[in-house]
């Protein structure tokens, strides 16, 4: 499997880290869609939304709050941000890692693309 978002974790790809814990990273979007574009992934591959059951899915939970976390310390929580969330190609997703887009420093609009 080659997957972009397990060699940053591993250390062997390059990224602009602003958090990581023992079950999270969350580092700066290469191509970032607004102002602050952050991605939250979690360490252990799942590659999808679809691929979360009852024994894997505290760790959504877990990145979902490292979200919330990193929205805090980007100075977004006052103003509000938009999380993101892809499953399949149709859905947007281009990495087959589960990971939470974190949006902020402009308005949102609705509905998204």
């Amino acid at each position: 499997m080659d997957c972009i978002f397990c060699r940053i974790v591993a250390g062997d790809a390059p990224a602009d880290i602003v958090y990581e814990d023992d079950i999270a990273v969350a580092f700066r979007d290469i191509k970032p869609a607004a102002p602050t574009h952050i991605l939250v992934i979690p360490r252990e591959h799942i590659a999808g939304p679809l691929d979360l059951d009852d024994e894997n899915a505290p760790i959504a939970g877990h990145v979902l709050a490292v979200a919330a976390q990193v929205a805090h310390q980007e100075g977004l929580a006052d103003d509000g941000y938009r999380l993101v969330t892809n499953q399949g190609r149709n859905g947007g997703q281009s990495v087959f890692h589960l990971h939470v887009h974190l949006l902020g420093g402009r308005r949102m609009t609705w509905p998204p693309g």
